[in-house]
């Protein structure tokens, strides 16, 4: 006799839903708890605190030269530290370099200014082809670098978790720290896109 698995043809939203239901019923787990961590990753973690820390760097000389060159102590004065921010070092895109992060063992990520990894960073095909043919991956992903642009793969680790300053748009010389914040992505903090003026 078999037994059927769930229907993985229902979205993940339903069977994330129906999880939840089922381990709050059977006392597994605290509702309460569970939004209060969700309000956590979604407020106090998160793409938007690394967009502050770009968004600083882009309009702050100083600050953003204690960033390159201590990127956990720069990162800590705005106030993001937790699991996973212990030493995280910054490197800067430029016209000619571009670095891009990866985590080839797993999937280590600076979550304090970055949120929850996305599920491609984690997808081994990512994690194995974005170092041997990082161009390739990057077009894949809708990055067309030009061919004298020099890319540097990062590998994060559990010591060392990198994070992207990336380049600063043309056009937004006249735009305030708090109006840059908004343009800077996830992905460009990773290396796997470029961010636009708007």
């Amino acid at each position: 006799m078999t037994t059927s698995g769930p229907d993985e043809t229902l979205p993940v939203e339903l069977r994330t839903e129906a999880l939840e239901q089922l381990l709050t019923e059977r006392g597994l787990i605290d509702p309460k708890a569970m939004n209060k961590l969700i309000t956590y990753f979604e407020t106090s973690v998160g793409p938007l605190n690394g967009a502050k820390v770009v968004a600083k760097a882009w309009t702050d000389p100083d600050y953003r030269r204690r960033l390159l060159e201590d990127g956990t102590a720069a990162i800590k004065e705005l106030g993001f530290t937790g699991p996973q921010a212990d030493h995280i070092v910054v490197v800067e895109n430029t016209p000619t370099t571009h670095n891009v992060v990866v985590c080839t063992l797993c999937s280590c990520y600076p979550w304090p200014v970055l949120g929850l990894p996305p599920s491609w960073y984690k997808d081994p095909a990512y994690r194995s082809r974005v170092v041997k043919e990082p161009r390739t991956v990057l077009s894949a992903m809708g990055l067309e670098l030009d061919d004298d642009v020099q890319i540097t793969v990062r590998d994060s680790t559990s010591v060392v978790r990198w994070l992207v300053l990336p380049e600063r748009p043309a056009g937004t010389e006249h735009l305030s720290e708090e109006e840059l914040v908004p343009l800077v992505t996830r992905d460009a903090m990773v290396g796997v896109a470029k961010v636009e003026a708007s």
